[in-house]
């Protein structure tokens, strides 16, 4: 059941905080033993001021009321700590929490600094304690205290490298929460000094841009418009470069989002030969479906990837699919025999809609999420992606084939040959595809489509000047660092 599972490949890039909540979504799927899953969380929580919670997992999973003396011991030093770094950061904090005294201060760091030192005796001193203060309260979980005294903390803060880690603590607890919109600015804003700061090595660039990606997973299959923000992101060009570098994985998720948008974009087909320039390096049934329709145009090893399923279902008794026959033999078949074949494929793939893929969505913690509508439990996603992955499959073999008969696809896809008609008819209109239907013989018929050369020639340069205008920006960038050294 775990085979596809990302979670011992995404912890390592998230703060230990936003583990927990994949560790929960494995214990609710029962992906692991809940021996190892609750051993797992007193891990991560020895080293977080949380000592309470481990107290009470430690009672769940050895099934006693004593605790180790470790544990009190900590938990003694824990509250003297939060107690000192309280009393540290109180005059700042009485300052901040005042009305009156906070509309004092502006948009000017260091008039504030200049400020605060004059009329109320508030130094670096007190700055620096409100910071730990915070850090404090996030360790201990309460993220809702620690966004309120990060965010202050900021806005006073002249030390640029403080100013980057407050902001990471911020975004953390802003996913925490799951306030996804602020969580969002926060990470726009976390991008953008991402992008912008002179790091001392470029490795330190590479590795913090692979965090953001990790981190943006909860918010962009939580926030409304994630699903198109996630393209827009993981798509640039020095963030795609940091995937295949360091992090080949979240190729699982922008396959996704591809899957799912509505709007065919045109870094697909760049999108695609990146799936198959890393195919060895990372694959897993969402991938290599992509790969089968639009690299290799084998169906029936597409239709292979939902037998591989049966790893990593949840509960499933869905019948395996079968295959027949080998990709090479379609080009010895006639028209009919191949359009009956990709249907048969079709008919598989709904049967298999427990299998292979879907099993990957139910248990990642991104793509299965699950929402309650009334007594029922449903997974937006699932039947998103495979409506959509049909689609794939259908407009493929549209442009690689002449004829398809619409009654055999009506009785393979369980529905009448007018429903079926409708159902092509919009399909053709959707994928904007040159085809016709023969209502005398009751096929599909699909027009050859040849490449306009000059058409090509424009699409292949037409982003050529952006290009150009990032190598000369990277290679300034370049030239500036080693100046600066």
């Amino acid at each position: 059941m775990a085979t596809y599972d990302l979670t011992p490949r995404i912890a390592p890039h998230l703060d230990r905080h936003l583990v927990f909540p994949l560790l929960e979504f494995l214990q609710e799927r029962q992906l692991y033993a809940d021996e190892e899953i609750l051993k797992a969380k007193i891990e991560l929580l020895n080293k977080t001021n949380m000592v309470d919670y481990a107290m009470d997992i430690h009672k769940n999973l050895y099934q006693t009321e004593d605790v180790p003396q470790d544990m009190i011991d900590r938990r003694a030093e824990v509250v003297a700590r939060l107690k000192s770094l309280e009393e540290a950061a109180a005059p700042l904090i009485s300052f901040l929490q005042n009305p009156s005294s906070f509309q004092e201060l502006r948009a000017d760091k260091q008039y504030n600094l200049q400020m605060l030192s004059e009329r109320y005796q508030i130094g670096p001193d007190q700055i620096e304690a409100l910071y730990q203060y915070a850090k404090f309260q996030f360790e201990c979980g309460n993220y809702s205290g620690a966004a309120d005294y990060l965010y202050q903390y900021r806005a006073l803060c002249t030390n640029s490298d403080r100013s980057l880690s407050a902001l990471w603590g911020k975004l953390a607890a802003e996913i925490l929460m799951q306030n996804w919109d602020i969580a969002l600015e926060e990470l726009n804003r976390l991008k953008e000094l991402i992008d912008s700061k002179n790091f001392a090595s470029p490795l330190n660039q590479l590795q913090s841009r692979i965090w953001l990606m990790h981190w943006s997973l909860f918010i962009f299959f939580n926030h409304d418009n994630g699903r198109t923000q996630i393209i827009d992101l993981f798509n640039l060009d020095k963030y795609l470069n940091a995937i295949q570098t360091n992090a080949p994985h979240l190729l699982r998720y922008l396959a996704t989002a591809f899957i799912v948008n509505k709007r065919r974009r045109p870094q697909f087909k760049d999108f695609i030969k990146v799936i198959q320039q890393e195919q060895y390096s990372y694959k897993d049934p969402i991938t290599e479906f992509l790969a089968c329709v639009y690299v290799n145009y084998d169906f029936d090893g597409a239709q292979k990837k939902m037998r591989e399923c049966e790893d990593v279902t949840l509960k499933s008794n869905a019948p395996c699919p079968y295959n027949e026959g080998g990709a090479g033999d379609e080009d010895r078949e006639g028209d009919d025999q191949i359009a009956n074949k990709w249907a048969h494929a079709v008919h598989r793939y709904r049967e298999a809609d427990e299998i292979l893929i879907l099993g990957v969505i139910l248990n990642d913690p991104f793509l299965g999420k699950r929402v309650e509508e009334g007594n029922f439990s449903t997974v937006p996603l699932r039947d998103e992606f495979l409506e959509n992955a049909r689609l794939f499959i259908f407009e493929t073999y549209c442009r690689i084939h002449k004829c398809i008969d619409m009654g055999m696809l009506a009785e393979k896809l369980n529905l009448n040959y007018d429903e079926a008609e409708r159902w092509i008819v919009n399909l053709v209109r959707n994928a904007k595809l040159d085809a016709k239907i023969d209502t005398k013989s009751g096929t599909v018929v699909m027009e050859p489509n040849h490449p306009n050369v000059y058409e090509e020639l424009i699409e292949h340069t037409k982003a050529l000047s952006g290009r150009t205008y990032k190598s000369v920006t990277q290679l300034l960038e370049h030239a500036q660092t080693q100046g600066a050294r």
